[in-house]
This record gives C-alpha cells, structure tokens and sequence, in this order.
C-alpha cells in the first residue's frame, strides 16, 4: 500500500503538514515518526497496519492518554484519540481506544455505576487496561482488566477480530495484562459496577511515617475489600500539591459513617490527622494532570516499582529509609488483596495475584540538581528493594529494553505470552512495549 493510497482511507499527516508540530508532541515530548495516522474508524487503524506491514516499517500506537511510549524513529504512529466513544448498554461500557478514564467516570456517573481505573483522569483507557490497570476500586472490583469481557482488536496481519473468553481465550487471557503485544484494540467491553458515590477521605503525617505505614499495613489486612488505600511521601516539587506524607482511601458508596469506623485507627497514630473526608462523585477524586510543556523535558527517574507478597517492617524500614536518604525522592504504595488476590495465577497475565502492596520508589533525575545522588548508588538500592517483590507493574515503567519483559513477567506467563505472541504476531509488529518476542 502506497502513501497516496493509505492518505485515501485515513487522515495522515506527515513532516512539512500545517499540524505536523501538533500531532507529534505527546505528554513525553516530540516524537520523530515518518507519519502519523489519526484513526477515526477500525478501517483506519487496520490500513495504517497493512501499510505499516507491506512498507516494512515499524509501529507505535499512541492512545487518548498521556502516553510516555513515545512513537519508534521513521516508523507509522498510529493516533487513537479520535476513537473515544462512550456507550453504556446497562451494565456493559463500550469504551474506544482512545477514551480517557475522566470522560469514561463522567458518562458512567450518570447510570450510578463506575469501573475500577487509574487514578488520572487523562490516562487512557487502552493503555492502562492491557498493562492491567491498578485503581482505586482494586480491591473491590479487581484490576481495570479483570473487569474486561471483551475487546475489538485489529491484528497485525491488518484483520479485524472481536475477542472474548469465549471467541478467542487464549487471546484474551494475553490481552488482559500481557500489553500491546497483539495488536491494537479499537474497542474495550466492559462489565461496570453499581456506584451511586464514594467517600473520599485524605490524613496528613505529620510524624514517624514508619509508624504510619504500620498502621496502614495493620488496618487494611482486617479492612473490608469497599476499601482502597495509597500512601505517598513527595518532596516539594509540585504547588499543587502537599509535600510531605499523605494516606488517602476510597471506601464505595455514600455512608460516611461506615468509612470513618472504618478508618477510625489511622486517627490513632501519632501525628495523624484527618484534612478532607467526604462523600464525592467518583469523577471528583481522579486527579487532572496539567498539560506537558514541549519546552521542558521530562525528569528521569532513578527507581522502579514492585509488587510485595508482605509488607513486613524490615521492609517498611528499607522503603523510609530510601525516602529519607533523597531530598528528591518520592514513596509511593498502593493496598491490593480483596478481589484482585480473588482471580487465579493461571487465569490472567498478571504477576504476583497474592501480592499485598504495590510498592514505587524513586528519585527525580533532573539535570543540574545540586546535590544529585550517584545514580549507581541509588540503583543498588532500589535494586535490593525490588528483588524482595515477586514482579513489576508495567504500566509504572516506559522501559522498552528487551529484557524488560523478564522483570514484568514470571516465567511462566512469559512463555504463555510467547506463545500467544507467536501464533498472532509472529513477526514481532507490536514491538514498543514490554515485549514480548515470539516462541
């Protein structure tokens, strides 16, 4: 398929178009594609494919979010926003590729049912649910994709398939936490849950943070699974936000006096204190991540993520203690358990279902920084954290290094990944991403 013929069946912009400098900047910065093709129909993003296939170029898929994937130099970036239709037909949301999960909360608020997401509202719907998709209603409701019952998804041969457990299993079992390994998926079916309000409570620390996350660690293992909770320590680095250590939990539904009992032994913590506690609409708690500016690169980050089995205290002291060593650093755990331990190991992609916490940490790599720790140093650090951990979070790292994958993925899922991969894209189209190479 000639350039000329894929311009005839989809918006394509290339280098030198009036919205070239437009198109190419994403939340990561400016992008180098040879082209860029802003799908508007299923057609579109399987054209793009077939021209991406006989042209031999690589491809990258971009969804309504904000991406930090980037695009592959010289290659076709495939632009999903456009598809960002919401329909709710009952219970089920049919969800485009390129929604984002603000709009989503927003069409569903008004049938009183919600779908366990991100925590941003301008993260995409696609991105976050084929990494898995860590929300405020994980343990309730499970993982953004354990709540998937089926997706349209155009393959890397350029055809159009609608999977489920039922049409594809093996499929999707892959595309429920394995990535954007197997193509790109056009729409997402979701089963979404009654949720009239949520109570909305945030603590402010102000003392041995140890202490604080033993107290979080102790209530959320009697806690009912209506029950979500995060812990984050962060220097003063954003205006908008208090520095310094926060918990903030999201219990389901309108009965404040059921989250207060509840929460009730965090008040009893030494430097505790309750700074915001309410019943709000699920769409107010989402957080609204400002616009990137093109003309301030991206920080690194020297850190990672893991998933815990146990938060037992000689790890809570190695994690304060890592807080504590940079000025410039941030701490940052999720609860787990509930419904996301509810799914089996063998039934879904995604690693360490028996995990406890999902743990990140890390220090703000920016250039210039008087005072910058050795990055080798703070690695070796991080490193002995994570080997303590029984997987990663993918969708907390851009990282497209081969071995990646290795780190995402046990073994086994790995192989059953492989396998998938193989059969459906063999020649390794789907490549930017935690990749995973065919068997």
């Amino acid at each position: 398929m000639m350039l000329e013929e894929l311009r005839s069946l989809a918006e394509v912009i290339t280098p030198g178009d009036d919205d070239w400098e437009t198109a190419r900047h994403s939340h990561a910065g400016p992008t180098e594609p040879d082209m860029i093709v802003r799908a508007r129909s299923v057609s579109d993003v399987a054209a793009a494919v077939q021209h991406a296939v006989r042209s031999g170029l690589p491809i990258a898929v971009r969804g309504g979010g904000h991406s930090a994937w980037g695009s592959v130099p010289g290659g076709v970036l495939v632009d999903l926003s456009p598809l960002d239709d919401i329909t709710i037909t009952g219970t089920t949301a049919h969800l485009g590729g390129g929604a984002t999960w603000g709009a989503v909360a927003s069409a569903l608020a008004e049938h009183d049912l919600g779908i366990s997401a991100g925590d941003t509202a301008s993260v995409g719907v696609g991105g976050l649910t084929l990494g898995g998709g860590i929300g405020w209603m994980v343990r309730a409701w499970g993982l953004a994709a354990d709540q998937l019952v089926g997706v349209q998804l155009v393959t890397a041969t350029g055809d159009i398939l609608e999977v489920s457990a039922r049409s594809h299993p093996e499929l999707f079992w892959a595309l429920r936490g394995g990535g954007g390994n197997f193509g790109i998926v056009t729409r997402f079916d979701f089963a979404a849950h009654p949720l009239p309000a949520v109570v909305f409570a945030t603590f402010e620390v102000d003392g041995d943070p140890r202490a604080a996350l033993r107290a979080l660690r102790d209530l959320m293992r009697e806690a009912p699974r209506d029950v979500t909770a995060t812990y984050m320590d962060v220097p003063p680095i954003d205006p908008s936000a208090p520095a310094g250590v926060t918990i903030s939990a999201c219990v389901i539904g309108d009965d404040a006096e059921h989250a207060r009992r509840t929460l009730a032994p965090l008040r009893t913590v030494d430097g505790m204190k309750v700074t915001d506690i309410g019943v709000r609409p699920y769409r107010d708690i989402l957080l609204e991540a400002p616009p990137a500016d093109p003309d301030v690169p991206m920080p690194g980050f020297i850190g990672g993520n893991t998933l815990v089995r146990e938060l037992d205290d000689a790890l809570i002291d190695d994690l304060a203690g890592f807080r504590e060593a940079y000025p410039m650093s941030v701490l940052f755990l999720r609860t787990l358990g509930g419904a996301f331990s509810d799914v089996a190991q063998a039934d879904s992609a995604f690693p360490a279902r028996d995990a406890e916490f999902f743990v990140m940490a890390g220090v703000f790599d920016i250039p210039g920084m008087p005072g910058a720790p050795a990055r080798d140093v703070v690695e070796q650090q991080w490193d002995a954290i994570e080997a303590r951990g029984h997987g990663i979070y993918g969708n907390f790292s851009v990282s497209v290094e081969p071995s990646f994958a290795k780190k995402v993925y046990p073994p086994e899922i790995r192989a059953r990944l492989a396998a998938v991969k193989r059969d459906w894209d063999p020649q390794n189209l789907f490549s930017r991403n935690h990749n995973v190479q065919p068997t």
